[in-house]
């Protein structure tokens, strides 16, 4: 029994009869697809680990900043 319809004007799409879901059977193009989604995780993962770079810089600046003003606040 086939559950898939042909999307019109698509030679790679069908329709799941069952779920209504599109699906590609184009190999090539779902491999790019993860590739691409691959891409952005890492990316998204590389943005994530440079804000927190930054959130401790400016910590440890705050800090630098405190000492520094207990520093003159002594003399």
């Amino acid at each position: 029994m086939n559950n898939f319809l042909k999307v019109e004007g698509h030679s790679s799409l069908v329709r799941d009869k069952v779920t209504g879901a599109i699906l590609n059977t184009n190999r090539n193009d779902y491999d790019a697809y993860r590739e691409s989604r691959r891409k952005l995780q890492s990316r998204e993962a590389e943005i994530s680990q440079h804000t927190e770079d930054i959130n401790n810089i400016k910590n440890e600046l705050r800090d630098i900043k405190e000492l520094l003003l207990q520093l003159v606040s002594t003399k």
